[in-house]
C-alpha cells in the first residue's frame, strides 16, 4: 500500500471519528412549553441564536410539568417554562442552575362568542369561573400538568367550585389542540394570550376575561445542573441563557408579533 493511500485512509478515518463528535457538540436540547412553539416565537428566536453560535437546537415542546421532568431526568440541556413555583422547586432540589427571568405574557379565559356564562368583559377570573360552573357550560382543561393547567387548578381551588361530570373535560393535550377542541365544543378554556392569538381565527372563540393581576404569566429559563448530569451541553445551555436574556435576545422577543400584536414582553434584569 502506498504512503499516499495510507495517508488518505488515515485522514478519512480521523474525519469519521471527529466529525460525529464535533456534530454532537453543536446540538443543544431544549424542553419548553407548547406556548413558545405554538405561538411561533421559537421559529423567530432560535434561527438567530443558532446562526450566531453555530448550534442546532432540538426542541421538545410539551407542558411545563413534562418539560421540567425531562430536565430532571437529564434528557435535555436547558428548559424554558412558565410555572414559577415549580421552577423554584426544581432549582432548590438541585436539578437546575442559573435560572433567569426571560419574558412574560398573560393568561386569558376564552369561550363561545355568545358567552353563555355571561362573563365577557370581566377582569375577575375567580368570579368568572364560578359563573362558568353555574351556567353548566363545558370547560376544557389542558389536563397535562402544564403551567397553564397548574394555574387553572389554583383558580378552581380559590373559587371553591369546579365543573362536574361531562361539563369538565381533562384533555391531556397541548394548548393549540385544547383551543381547537374548545372551538369545536363551544366551551371555555384558559389559555396564554400568545397561543390564542395564533389560533383565534381557527377556533372562532372570543376573549371573555382578561386583565386580572392573578393572570400574570412569567417565563423562566434554567440550565440542567451539570453536577448531576456532566454529559449535558453546559456550554450551549449557558450560551442560550446568556443570549436570550441579553439586549439582543430581549429585542427579538419584544419585536415578535402575532397578527400585529405583541404577545410576549421581555423581563430579563427587571
Amino acid at each position: 500500500m502506498s504512503r499516499r493511500l495510507v495517508l488518505q485512509l488515515s485522514v478519512a478515518l480521523f474525519a469519521g471519528v471527529v466529525a460525529p463528535l464535533a456534530s454532537a457538540q453543536q446540538i443543544l436540547k431544549l424542553s419548553t412549553t407548547t406556548s413558545t412553539e405554538n405561538s411561533g416565537l421559537l421559529k423567530v428566536l432560535l434561527p438567530v441564536f443558532e446562526k450566531q453560535f453555530d448550534i442546532k437546537v432540538q426542541v421538545i415542546s410539551v407542558g411545563t410539568g413534562k418539560a421540567l421532568e425531562l430536565a430532571k431526568n437529564g434528557d435535555v440541556d436547558v428548559t424554558l417554562v412558565h410555572a414559577r413555583s415549580s421552577e423554584d422547586k426544581f432549582v432548590t432540589a438541585g436539578y437546575g442552575v442559573n435560572r433567569r427571568d426571560v419574558m412574560y405574557n398573560d393568561f386569558i379565559l376564552v369561550g363561545p362568542v355568545n358567552d353563555p356564562a355571561g362573563i365577557a368583559g370581566s377582569k375577575d377570573i375567580v368570579a368568572s369561573l364560578k359563573k362558568v360552573v353555574a351556567s353548566n357550560t363545558k370547560f376544557i382543561s389542558r389536563g397535562d400538568n402544564s403551567g397553564t393547567e397548574q394555574m387553572e387548578q389554583a383558580y378552581w381551588k380559590t373559587a371553591g367550585v369546579k365543573p362536574q361530570g361531562s361539563a369538565y373535560v381533562s384533555a391531556g393535550r397541548g394548548m393549540g389542540e385544547v383551543l381547537t377542541m374548545a372551538g369545536e365544543l363551544q366551551a371555555y378554556t384558559l389559555t396564554d394570550r400568545a397561543t390564542f392569538s395564533a389560533y383565534r381565527a381557527k377556533t372562532g372563540l372570543a376573549i371573555a376575561v382578561e386583565g386580572d393581576k392573578a393572570m400574570f404569566n412569567p417565563y423562566g429559563i434554567i440550565a440542567v445542573n451539570p453536577a448531576r448530569f456532566p454529559d449535558t451541553n453546559q456550554k450551549g445551555a449557558k450560551q442560550l441563557i446568556d443570549w436570550i436574556t441579553s439586549p439582543a435576545g430581549q429585542q427579538q422577543i419584544a419585536a415578535f408579533r402575532v397578527d400585529g400584536e405583541q404577545v410576549f414582553f421581555p423581563s430579563a434584569g427587571r
